[in-house]
């Protein structure tokens, strides 16, 4: 079991007539959903509003596989994001925090112990961010990496951070537990601006993780470990938005980990299993972005040769 932890939020997007639509969204939620999709038994530990727009998300979740004991409900209002898209489908987003549902993930919500059955954590996000749900996490995170997987996605969003430093040194902290840091070009950038990608990847390392993998976009993926570093090229598809695609990407590179039975802390991979594993996920985000919003592809969409290539 895999449990994904932080926020599930609404995107406020473009619905291509100078008009907008609400979707289910958030980092977190679309990693886990991206999960349960492809197969991969999944659980949800964050908080949800009971609003209109809080059943919205917990019905998508259940819709679609993930397991919800996990969750705590209030009345806060939902959580909201408002995308705006330039013209290569990129989004970027303006959030809508105070008082709602996501941050408020406190410490008595989340239980002393986590079902046996569970041999992965997946933070990120706004979850790293957004007080208390970000101490939260933060400790949850620390505690339970000392038996199992953690996959680590920092998915920075500048223009919520209230302190770029004590974030940073959140985000160092938490790699040095983590078995797996998956981020963009653009938040290593961020994060080490004076270091290029490999440079920033190496950074991970020194601080602990045993691998990083880093999207690219159009560019395919790169993954570094101490055994050295192996590239993947995108597939080439007709780009709608790029909304959740990073998370399908990461949601992919777990579910392959589940499918191969290596979802261990102590992960190492030989070069044509990184290269497998990353060619899975680029094909997965590729379909993400061929639709609008974040809506990952489900198992049966995968190609058979796609399905093949995950298995070499």
């Amino acid at each position: 079991m895999i449990v994904v932890c932080g926020e599930a939020l609404i995107d406020i997007i473009p619905a291509g007539d100078d008009t907008r639509r609400p979707v289910p969204g958030g980092g977190p939620f679309n990693t886990v959903r991206a999960l349960a999709r492809l197969g991969a038994p999944t659980s949800f530990l964050g908080r949800l509003s009971t609003d209109a727009f809080g059943a919205m998300l917990a019905h998508e979740l259940e819709a679609d596989g993930a397991e919800l004991s996990l969750v705590s409900y209030g009345p806060e209002p939902t959580t909201l994001a408002v995308a705006e898209l330039d013209g290569e489908g990129l989004a970027e987003y303006e959030f809508y925090v105070h008082g709602t549902s996501a941050p408020n993930l406190t410490p008595e919500m989340v239980p002393a112990t986590l079902p046996a059955e569970v041999n992965a954590l997946h933070v990120g996000t706004l979850g790293l961010v957004l007080e208390p749900m970000a101490t939260t996490l933060t400790d949850l995170a620390r505690r339970e990496s000392k038996h199992r997987l953690l996959m680590l996605d920092p998915n920075v969003r500048p223009q919520l951070l209230r302190d770029n430093q004590a974030y940073g040194g959140r985000i160092d902290a938490l790699a040095a537990h983590s078995t797996i840091v998956k981020a963009s070009e653009g938040d290593l950038a961020w994060l080490f601006p004076e270091l290029d990608c490999e440079a920033s990847a190496a950074r991970m390392l020194e601080l602990g993780a045993r691998l990083v993998v880093v999207t690219m976009g159009a560019d395919g993926a790169v993954a570094v470990s101490a055994g050295g570093t192996v590239r993947v090229a995108a597939p080439k598809v007709d780009v709608v938005d790029t909304i959740g695609a990073g998370d399908a990407f990461g949601a992919a590179v777990l579910a392959w980990l589940h499918d191969h039975d290596n979802l261990q802390p102590d992960l190492a991979l030989d070069r044509d299993g990184l290269e497998s594993m990353l060619g899975f996920a680029c094909l997965v985000a590729a379909i993400t972005c061929t639709r609008s919003g974040a809506d990952p592809p489900w198992r049966a969409e995968l190609t058979k040769g796609t399905a093949g290539a995950k298995n070499t």
